[in-house]
């Protein structure tokens, strides 16, 4: 990490005017002695997650492939080049957020690639990764299960993990594996699998659309064939590969050699 004197571009002030250039920053981080987001309504986020959860990964990512998808200002993407992963790619659909992820990384010292693509694009990726970070992004999205059986499907290799906003209980209840189409009690539990739709927007923010409680996320994860392998964090789940259930979603097959345009 450089330290603010020896800054390219003229010191502490200089790298503070760029960063304010970039801004508004989610990511509040501390780049050379400048915070990106000081006034950040959760603090310092996202070291303030990570904390919760970082000892659940390896310390040594030696050798491994890491995909950070909705990467954001590149906090995580950075911290996983610093465990020493080989190769680090962050995907983003805000070109806005990738320039502060780009920045973030120059000033950091680290070697990450950043591409812009929504998580439904990871198919074109063409390639499977050993740790995928899927942060962060599902109650940003309208089709949340579609994503997860992208990832499921395209790039995840061995580790998933995941981490959602949830709302409403936090409790578990047992689920049977059917039930009859009159009993209609088990949806009224609060423990029952919930996906909470969003209409308008949640914190101010148009983008929230669907907020899972506990057991719907962890359902979710199981339905698009992740088995759930640690929970270090409330939010936070470590998943590995597993046999999908049937049958599967359905979701975009990419096209044939045939009807490729010319």
């Amino acid at each position: 990490m450089m330290r603010p004197e020896e800054h390219p571009r003229g010191g502490t002030e200089a790298l503070r005017r760029e960063i304010e250039a970039l801004g508004p920053w989610f990511h509040n981080m501390n780049l050379d002695g400048v915070w990106t987001a000081p006034g950040h309504f959760l603090g310092d986020y996202p070291a303030v997650k990570w904390r919760g959860f970082a000892d659940a990964i390896p310390a040594d990512l030696t050798g491994r492939s890491v995909l950070d998808i909705g990467c954001n200002g590149g906090f995580y993407a950075i911290e996983m080049k610093r465990r020493g992963a080989a190769r680090v790619l962050g995907l983003d659909s805000d070109e806005r957020y990738l320039a502060q992820a780009r920045f973030a990384a120059h000033v950091t010292g680290q070697d990450i690639a950043f591409v812009q693509g929504s998580v439904y694009d990871v198919g074109s990726l063409g390639e499977r990764f050993d740790i995928v970070l899927f942060m962060g992004v599902l109650y940003h999205l309208r089709h949340p299960l579609l994503a997860l059986d992208l990832i499921r499907e395209t790039v995840a290799g061995d580790l998933l993990v995941f981490q959602s906003m949830q709302r409403g209980a936090s409790t578990v209840a047992p689920v049977a594996e059917d039930y009859d189409f009159f009993a209609t009690a088990p949806f009224a539990e609060p423990g029952y699998p919930k996906l909470h739709f969003i209409e308008h927007r949640y914190s101010g923010d148009p983008t929230n659309w669907w907020v899972p409680n506990r057991a719907c996320t962890e359902a979710m994860l199981r339905a698009s064939g992740f088995a759930i392998v640690g929970h270090p964090e409330e939010e936070v789940y470590l998943c590995r590969c597993a046999e999908k259930p049937e049958p599967g979603a359905v979701y975009p097959a990419p096209p044939r050699a045939q009807e490729m345009p010319a």
